[in-house]
């Protein structure tokens, strides 16, 4: 029997840096619109729902892609650095169109779709990159990827405090954020335990409807996904909302702001911590811990809504710790349950599938907290750890039992 393969610590180290890097630089295009929308509302009038396309828009360009990505098997088929490096150096480059166009226009969302579209190569190639690196410690990898998928999703909440009024600054910032990250991922390496497809095979699809385990992780995912995005992209707002009752608009703005960077920012040190543990405890208890947190959060920022800045401020900032650490366990477990030489495919499939439920939430969060308030909208997004909370105990419970028999 073939002793299992080691990578040099130096090497995994090195690879591991560069990928977190890039991905942090890439990600930071992903809420943009969202982190520069009042300033774009001062300049022009949006309607609701094109403010709201400006963030989904991302969302269904990343569903598309990633689909089209998985039934391809492209993160199986071809090097995944020189796919991460051309789709980040892409995106960078249509986000910069953001300057020039009409704002909030038709061709604007269009750009924000386009840019969806293009991260779909760097994220679910991310992971592919990182599971290649171990398979004992395959949690705390996802975790690091994951960890600076989120970091990186809140980097435009900082671009934009540091850009003040001037937004194509921050859109500036994030474009050239994205061709850095293009140029890293030329230098990452790929782990031993890295397996490639020679061909494309469609059933590949159906092997995630068929493994039990992989389904179960995937409705665990399904619930998760449908809060976080909703969250990070509208956590502004509603604090800008809440705020304002009780301070000035410009201070609440300013801390709305400040707050939701720091918020999305602690999660990415959650999915990061998240990793260690779950490659000691289980990654499954380490979503339903997650889950569990990211229930309760949700519902006492609910009903903290409009209080003291102090106690809203904090509830938020805890709700952001404990949304995001159980998402790379969702991928990590999928990793786990496919076979090597498709896991790429799986996952992507996976993130499609996830991403195209936040479509809806992003889009129809801003209506229903217009028609019911945002206490009732953030109750509806705690429905969806709930139900993932149900699933991942009857994935722990399936694992359990296969391992007695």
């Amino acid at each position: 029997m073939t002793p299992p393969r080691s990578a040099p610590p130096l090497a995994k180290a090195l690879a591991l840096s560069l990928l977190a890097t890039a991905v942090i630089a890439a990600l930071s295009l992903w809420f943009v619109s969202a982190a520069i929308l009042p300033e774009m509302l001062a300049e022009r009038a949006i309607s609701p729902m094109r403010q709201a396309l400006l963030s989904s828009g991302v969302q269904i360009g990343f569903v598309a892609g990633a689909l089209a990505s998985a039934v391809l098997g492209l993160p199986d088929r071809l090097h995944p650095g020189r796919l991460f490096a051309l789709c980040a150096a892409l995106a960078g480059a249509i986000n910069a169109t953001l300057i020039v166009v009409p704002v909030g226009s038709g061709t604007a969302i269009v750009a924000r779709i386009a840019t969806g579209a293009l991260l779909a190569g760097v994220y679910p190639v991310g992971m592919k990159i990182a599971v290649g690196w171990g398979l004992r410690d395959r949690g705390f990898l996802v975790g690091i990827l994951v960890g600076a998928v989120t970091i990186g999703s809140a980097v435009p909440h900082l671009f934009a405090l540091g850009g003040g009024t001037d937004w194509r600054l921050t859109v500036s910032l994030a474009s050239l954020a994205a061709l850095f990250a293009a140029v890293l991922a030329l230098f990452v390496g790929l782990g031993p335990h890295h397996a490639t497809a020679r061909r494309f095979d469609p059933t590949v699809v159906g092997e995630a409807w068929r493994n039990r385990r992989i389904r179960l992780a995937f409705l665990g995912y399904f619930g998760h996904m449908w809060e976080l995005y909703a969250m990070w992209t509208w956590a502004g707002a509603a604090l800008g909302a809440s705020f304002a009752t009780l301070m000035p608009e410009a201070d609440a703005l300013f801390g709305a702001r400040l707050l939701t960077f720091l918020a999305v920012a602690l999660g990415g040190i959650g999915c990061i911590a998240g990793g260690y543990v779950a490659d000691r405890i289980g990654k499954e208890t380490v979503a339903i811990i997650a889950l569990s947190g990211s229930l309760a959060s949700a519902v006492f920022c609910a009903f903290a809504f409009g209080g003291p800045p102090v106690i809203v401020a904090a509830a938020f900032l805890f709700w952001g710790l404990t949304i995001a650490p159980d998402s790379p366990q969702f991928s990590a477990l999928v990793a786990d349950f496919a076979a090597p030489r498709h896991a790429g495919s799986i996952m992507t499939l996976q993130t499609a599938l996830g991403f195209a439920l936040t479509f809806v939430t992003v889009q129809a969060t801003p209506v229903l907290a217009g028609l019911l308030g945002w206490q009732a909208m953030i109750l509806l997004l705690a429905a969806g750890p709930a139900l993932g909370l149900v699933a991942m105990v009857r994935l722990r419970r399936l694992m359990r039992s296969q391992e007695d028999g």
